[in-house]
């Protein structure tokens, strides 16, 4: 009976097991298991809703900011004026075409060094005609510019002040480029050379940087988006940051746009890759020419080379700051213009996007300002006058100031070869007269973030303790006789060594060659971190700075895609004929090599006829729509337990 009892219970038990099987089934397929980290449940993946996903594209002196469904972004000037708390403050205005390092007293003989390099590049190349370039003099155009006096042609120049009577506490963009110097507001630009604009004097801190940021960024979601930020967490964000970033900066921005203003989701992606999408090339080496900086990296197939990035301090602002200084030589007739005064700034940007060109033999034709932010066509307020086959000898040009309270007035200019020497400057950056200054920066190694415990420090320390292990171990098999006297010895040198090794590496600051840089074997790292030191600070022209770049490159089938495709974004580089000029400057100094091999250099400068300024931001729009994106989302809450750890789980660079 008792057995029986038990056989029944037995078979109960066995009958209910498959039920229970099912209703565990029918419990977790309604569960969705988390992915890494374990501990955070993912928010459900609805389909992908780009209404719902805002492009941010920092940029070197211009924003640009616009749902991944816009055809074009929200552009303003990355600029902010903040009031004063008190009165009687001093003004204080970061400087926009100054920059340190123009003041020593040899910066004017390194301008004159470089020019001289210009001039015999310029006069090295024949005309169509076949015939070699007449020098012109600055004192043959110095003598009809000086007598040139303005012409009123009205007493009201129709520009205004930004209204500020009603004491708003901070203006952004074009109200905070025309606010009345005599108004108690300080002008910060948060962002100067790609990097967050760190400085000593007022609004220069760490905390006021970000402040500024999340106040513009807000100011433009709230009245160019029409968003408002109480729905930020129905958005998620994607951060477009350069090729060679600052960790704490973009771990600042990414808590920043998270946690303050509250998108619920972010990806942190770079320029070049993201160029590389709104071109539609798959493989190019991207040349990044901005206001305030020029980058240049090789991207393969959707992957940024570490070791190929560049950064290069200097950009279209130091082209217009050298064409003033040019016209000055020529007897530049409006002589009240100031380099400190931001209204003057944009005359003389207006100049060089009118006057300056790179072309050598051809022809010119007339040439009307576009708008800074949007690329389309407006009223020109400088207006070009003159006619040739070849731009050489002496052109008649005239241009407008319009300030506001004050006349519009009518300039007369006769220029020279100044209108190719300034944007030449960029392949003899000694023109530029920057001295005592880091020029050129690379991608450098991390210095380590206690947040995250298992950064590269760990990684790089942790392999080269098993590579010690593993030729420790091969060592006592091939020397089985050794006293444990020698090996103990042996062992002791080894580890000081490897001590000394990663003092050395972290007090020098040493340059991680690639993502990937333990497979290189160590006399190529170390020849080519000794090519790297030879140079890195110093001032390289553009053409120089891309060879370079693809020269970085492991193979050379690599090279031979870099060289066949260059990329030039930016609005640094808009100048007439630049593509043929870059082109030839490349062809003339590739290695001979690869003249042989490789069937033609191209360069890109309007790829699918797009405004090369909105590219970057353009591709960033695309990555959003991708599928593949999914999985690359940092979420609010995974950043608030785990912080900048997801940054290296989920960038697809090495972080």
């Amino acid at each position: 009976m008792r057995g029986w009892v038990q056989a029944a219970a037995m078979t109960q038990a066995e009958k209910a097991e498959p039920e229970n099987g099912k209703e565990k089934e029918k419990e977790q397929r309604g569960v969705k298991r988390p992915i890494v980290p374990a501990a955070v449940p993912e928010p459900p993946q609805d389909p992908i809703q780009s209404d719902f996903i805002v492009v941010i594209h920092p940029g070197s002196s211009s924003l640009r900011i616009g749902r991944a469904t816009d055809t074009q972004p929200a552009g303003i000037p990355h600029l902010i004026a903040r009031r004063h708390r008190q009165g009687g403050q001093p003004t204080h205005r970061d400087k926009w075409l100054l920059r340190d390092g123009l003041s020593k007293p040899e910066s004017n003989e390194q301008r004159q060094n470089g020019l001289k390099m210009v001039d015999q590049a310029i006069w090295s190349k024949k005309m169509s005609n076949g015939t070699r370039r007449i020098p012109v003099m600055p004192e043959q155009a110095r003598a009809y510019n000086k007598q040139i006096r303005p012409a009123i042609l009205d007493h009201d120049s129709g520009a205004k002040w930004t209204d500020t009577s009603h004491h708003p506490e901070y203006l952004v963009g074009e109200e905070a480029l025309y606010v009345n110097p005599s108004d108690c507001y300080n002008l910060h630009y948060p962002i100067r050379r790609g990097q967050l604009n760190l400085h000593s004097g007022p609004g220069g801190s760490l905390t006021a940087v970000l402040a500024d940021l999340e106040t513009i960024w807000s100011h433009v979601l709230q009245k160019m988006l029409e968003i408002q930020l109480k729905d930020l967490k129905y958005y998620r964000c994607i951060l477009l940051i350069p090729d060679i970033y600052n960790r704490q900066h973009v771990k600042e921005m990414v808590n920043m746009l998270l946690m303050k203003m509250g998108f619920s989701g972010i990806i942190v992606h770079q320029e070049s890759v993201c160029a590389m999408y709104g071109s539609g090339l798959s493989s190019a080496c991207v040349v990044d020419v901005g206001d305030q900086k020029t980058s240049v990296c090789c991207v393969e197939d959707g992957i940024s080379h570490r070791n190929t990035r560049l950064c290069l301090a200097y950009g279209g602002s130091d082209v217009t700051r050298c064409l003033y200084w040019l016209m000055q030589r020529a007897g530049f007739p409006y002589r009240d213009c100031q380099l400190s005064n931001y209204l003057d700034c944009l005359v003389l940007q207006q100049l060089k996007e009118s006057f300056a060109h790179l072309d050598q033999v051809g022809a010119l034709s007339l040439l009307s300002c576009r708008c800074p932010e949007c690329g389309t066509r407006r009223a020109p307020s400088v207006t070009v006058l003159f006619s040739s086959q070849d731009i050489s000898g002496l052109q008649d040009h005239e241009f407008q100031v319009r300030h506001p309270a004050a006349p519009a007035l009518l300039y007369q200019l006769r220029l020279g070869d100044e209108k190719l020497q300034a944007p030449m400057a960029l392949f003899y950056p000694a023109t530029f007269g920057i001295v005592e200054q880091k020029m050129t920066s690379m991608q450098h190694r991390s210095h380590g973030d206690p947040e995250d415990p298992h950064d590269e420090h760990y990684l790089l320390a942790t392999q080269s303790k098993q590579e010690q292990a593993a030729k420790a171990a091969a060592d006592r098999k091939a020397l089985p006789k050794a006293s444990l006297y020698e090996e103990g010895r042996a062992q002791d040198i080894s580890d000081r060594a490897h001590m000394q090794e990663s003092d050395l590496g972290s007090s020098q600051n040493d340059c991680l060659i690639s993502g990937n840089d333990s497979e290189e074997p160590p006399a190529a790292m170390f020849s080519r971190k000794t090519a790297v030191s030879q140079f890195e600070g110093k001032a390289l022209g553009l053409d120089k700075a891309i060879l370079h770049s693809i020269d970085c490159c492991a193979s050379d089938d690599t090279k031979k895609k870099m060289y066949g495709s260059v990329l030039v974004v930016g609005g640094g580089l808009m100048f007439h004929r630049a593509q043929q000029f870059l082109q030839h400057r490349i062809l003339n100094k590739m290695p001979p090599s690869f003249r042989r091999v490789v069937d033609n250099v191209e360069v890109i400068t309007r790829p699918k006829d797009m405004d090369p300024r909105l590219i970057v931001w353009k591709g960033g729009a695309l990555l959003a729509c991708l599928d593949t994106t999914q999985e690359l989302w940092v979420y609010q809450r995974e950043w608030q337990r785990f912080g900048v750890r997801m940054l290296r789980e989920r960038a697809t660079f090495v972080w």
